[in-house]
């Protein structure tokens, strides 16, 4: 049986994806043929780069998708695309920074919170910009905490900017200085989720190695298995037990004008 939070649900499936797209209008035809071919219940897209008065809303609609979003030009940007309108939309994490409210978004959708994130990448250990993405971690945490309680049914999900362990990144003993899997940065991530949330991809597949990143930079990246896990879905336990399938669908990287990530989904059934 499923837990109480459920009652508000019509259906007995929820297909969750997401997707650092790194420009919504230049991977506008990928998203829409993933869509269409995938059928999500939900997409969370990052990095969308583009300002909302040019967001692609006619397109994406007549894919069957409500979108929500918020943007800028060129720079960030997070969006959430819907086969049914939210109930709640906010972003941000409570500040004035613009850098959140780009950055960070919340929804509801059949009683479920959908937390989508565009984590800082953070430049250099010795850059400001990697103590922001400590603190970000940390303000992140202390929003759940003040919000949320582990038992609600929550996903949370994005480019996280972190592969969490040494199976997430290939060569890792190279990338210990790296931003994205400096010794710091993993505590951070870990001290978010040990709040209450589960990696669904790695509780189905606790030892595969698979990766959602490969760099522009190294053309041959994606084929030589040079790659990082940087996107992530993350339930709290009450959906986490009913992840019934999650996988990194590489098509997208492969295809033409490709984003330097890929797509990640999970199936939660009960």
């Amino acid at each position: 049986m499923p837990p109480a939070t459920y009652t508000r649900l019509s259906t007995r499936r929820l297909k969750v994806a997401t997707f650092n797209v790194n420009s919504i209008r230049r991977r506008l035809d990928t998203v829409v043929h993933w869509l269409t071919r995938h059928q999500p219940d939900i997409l969370c897209l990052q990095e969308t780069k583009v300002q909302d008065k040019d967001f692609p809303v006619e397109t994406l609609a007549a894919a069957g998708y409500h979108a929500r979003f918020r943007g800028m030009k060129g720079y960030n940007g997070v969006a959430v695309l819907s086969r049914t309108p939210p109930e709640q939309v906010t972003f941000g994490l409570g500040s004035s920074s613009n850098a959140d409210t780009d950055r960070f978004m919340r929804v509801v959708i059949h009683g479920i919170t959908i937390i989508n994130t565009y984590v800082p990448q953070g430049s250099s250990i010795r850059s400001p910009r990697y103590q922001y993405k400590l603190d970000w971690f940390a303000r992140l945490r202390e929003y759940f905490a003040t919000h949320y309680s582990p038992h609600e049914c929550i996903v949370w999900c994005g480019d996280m900017n972190v592969a969490p362990t040494p199976l997430d990144v290939y060569s890792p003993h190279t990338h210990l200085n790296h931003v994205c899997f400096h010794e710091a940065v993993r505590e951070a991530y870990r001290r978010t989720v040990q709040w209450g949330f589960e990696d669904v991809f790695r509780r189905l597949h606790p030892n595969r190695q698979e990766y959602t990143f490969w760099d522009y930079r190294q053309p041959c990246a994606v084929r030589a298995h040079r790659g990082w896990r940087l996107d992530h879905i993350l339930a709290t336990r009450p959906l986490a037990i009913h992840c019934t399938a999650s996988e990194v669908d590489l098509a997208p990287r492969l295809g033409s004008l490709p984003s330097d990530h890929t797509i990640v989904w999970a199936m939660f059934s009960w």
